[in-house]
């Protein structure tokens, strides 16, 4: 079974983005794309024989707690350990700590690829890198000693510790507190809920990223702190030593997803949990948030490959099952045709394919966006290609969480019952996705971000960075007149943003600051069907080009056009009746009492 597309993944990274131009940066001196291509390689042998493997199986096997330990099926930790012995968790990371050094686009797109494989299973490495990144960029010397090279190394994995089962999203109500030891450490107490990855025996030690409070602090997401509290206590060479006060209060039972265990942690129930403090006191949220933004994209990046792992599903079977005749045939004896041909079926795999890759070049642009500023030169780029960063990153997380789900819902119709049943993998794939839209934020708190907080940033200076991109884009497809009717579709659009954000932005100065965040998640979703129709517009550009000479290639290419006519005939239409509603500032959400409810 195809669950990933070579072809299309080599497209966005060498064609789109160009990533073997940062090879001529000292960072990646060495480095050539026979590389990236060998690295790439090898994550599809890993992901074929390891990951895919077992993605069925886990689903329907999930964690169990015997009251003693968790019990995962065993291929999960036999393919994380080929993901480990060949390198996979430091890729990204210096070498001076043991890394690769390798792009993060290049980690990125091996990280499409187990995702696309075995989303649960991924799970794992997804979190303890990022806890890894984390530890690097604040940690102290002692503590990267003593727990970054056995993370690098995959014998210690990592997890994330910010929800309470009484506060949920809303981190400025968690009640978790550290307590300062005489040893210099910290006593932490309190509980954590949906902790993914948070009990197991996959590695030798678990290292929690736990926000808590210590005495003194003020309220709100203000007082907060970040600590490391691990599972064991770093004995000799970093084996596991004593076991931390660090209790499983139980597994949460999911929907999908299920390979990734999801705990709920109680910390320092005999009063000895052992934490120590991340960085300065009081800036953990603003630590956490370098964790949660890379995880917010990892999330973007998975759901991604869940919906173009059925995508994939979807037009193999159409390609295969034939049933009934075409309109103008109306002899019952004829052969029937591949449901392919029906024109519905070929609109459903346009929409995902639509979708998916779409989303794809946006995810892997972000990732780029990361290289790109790790190897300017300039201080002011560097400041640009992070606003940049900043305003795509919640459309990056939310909308290929939304509307890669919406893609696998058109794999399950393209099947008909077979999509319904578990002897096709597309009825997992939209369980495995439908939690992407909820974790590292859900897609209401992403809209309020990208709303409240990104757009509005620094006098709106990160979207108008983002409009002028757009821009750029547009005046030079105004030289191909194959896409006039695309360019003029999305410059209109992107008129109308200026002017509906302009008006939105006075209403926190009159003090309607709830009604302008009313319809915030209608705001994310027009947002971003104007980056992915800018998305899809780049990758027609680059297909027009190379139609000329494309020889085999031709119909790949074609493809490219044709899924960019989808998006601006059938998807971009939808982003004025969403700002026509914005610009009315329609309180028909914010004004519904309760009680009529």
């Amino acid at each position: 079974m195809a669950f990933f597309d070579r072809r299309n993944l080599d497209f966005i990274l060498y064609e789109l983005l160009g990533v073997e131009t940062l090879c001529g940066h000292p960072r990646h001196a060495g480095q050539d794309r026979a590389m990236f291509d060998g690295v790439l390689d090898t994550a599809v042998r890993i992901a074929t024989e390891h990951f895919l493997p077992h993605a069925a199986q886990v689903d329907a096997t999930e964690p169990e707690y015997d009251g003693t330990r968790v019990h995962i099926l065993p291929q999960v930790k036999a393919a994380l350990d080929a993901y480990r012995e060949a390198g996979f968790m430091a890729a990204a990371f210096d070498a001076d700590v043991g890394g690769l050094q390798l792009p993060w686009t290049i980690a990125q797109a091996c990280g499409a690829v187990f995702a696309a494989a075995n989303i649960g299973t991924y799970g794992y490495p997804l979190l303890t890198v990022a806890a890894a990144n984390l530890l690097r960029a604040f940690g102290s010397a002692e503590q990267q000693a003593a727990f970054l090279g056995p993370m690098l190394e995959g014998r210690y994995f990592g997890t994330m510790c910010l929800s309470e089962p009484q506060a949920g999203s809303s981190l400025a109500d968690i009640r978790t507190r550290a307590q300062p030891a005489a040893e210099g450490h910290y006593l932490v107490r309190g509980s954590k809920m949906w902790i993914s990855g948070g009990e197991h025996d996959l590695a030798e030690n678990i290292v929690h990223m736990v926000l808590a409070r210590i005495p003194g602090a003020p309220a709100g997401v203000k007082g907060i702190s970040l600590f490391l509290v691990p599972k064991y206590l770093p004995g000799v060479n970093g084996a596991p030593g004593v076991r931390n006060d660090v209790a499983l209060a139980g597994l949460n039972h999911k929907m999908g997803y299920r390979a990734t265990v999801n705990t709920l942690l109680n910390f320092g129930e005999q009063g000895r949990c052992i934490g120590y403090l991340v960085g300065e006191p009081q800036r953990g949220l603003e630590y956490m948030f370098q964790m949660m933004n890379e995880a917010r994209i990892g999330v973007g990046l998975g759901a991604t490959m869940c919906g173009y792992a059925g995508y994939l599903s979807a037009l193999e079977y159409a390609r295969g099952r034939p049933q009934g005749r075409l309109p103008e045939n109306k002899d019952p004896t004829a052969p029937q045709v591949l449901i392919i041909e029906h024109a519905d079926v070929r609109r459903l795999l346009l929409a995902q394919k639509a979708a998916v890759e779409g989303a794809l070049a946006l995810v892997l642009y972000c990732a780029h966006l990361v290289d790109r500023r790790r190897t300017a030169a300039d201080a002011a780029e560097r400041e640009r290609l992070g606003l940049l960063l900043d305003i795509l990153t919640p459309i990056a997380k939310s909308w290929p969480s939304e509307f890669c789900l919406e893609a696998n819902k058109h794999a399950i119709q393209v099947l008909g019952g077979y999509g319904y049943t578990r002897d096709y993998p597309v009825e997992r794939l939209y369980r495995d996705n439908r939690l992407n839209a909820i974790h590292e934020g859900t897609h209401g708190i992403q809209g309020i971000d990208l709303l409240g907080r990104k757009v509005t940033m620094r006098g709106g200076a990160a979207l108008h960075l983002l409009l002028s991109e757009i821009e750029a884009t547009l005046a030079e497809g105004r030289g191909h007149a194959a896409l006039d009717e695309h360019v003029a579709s999305l410059a209109g659009a992107c008129a109308r943003v200026r002017e509906v954000t302009a008006a939105l932005s006075l209403l926190p100065g009159e003090g309607r600051l709830g009604l302008m965040l009313a319809n915030a998640t209608v705001y994310l979703d027009m947002l971003g069907h104007v980056v992915i129709a800018w998305t899809w517009l780049r990758q027609a550009l680059v297909a027009e080009r190379a139609l000329a000479a494309a020889g085999e290639q031709h119909d790949f290419y074609i493809g490219k056009q044709r899924a960019c006519r989808y998006f601006f005939r059938y998807e971009l239409p939808r982003v004025q009746p969403w700002l026509d509603l914005l610009a009315r500032f329609d309180d028909t959400c914010l004004t519904m009492s309760v009680a009529a409810f």
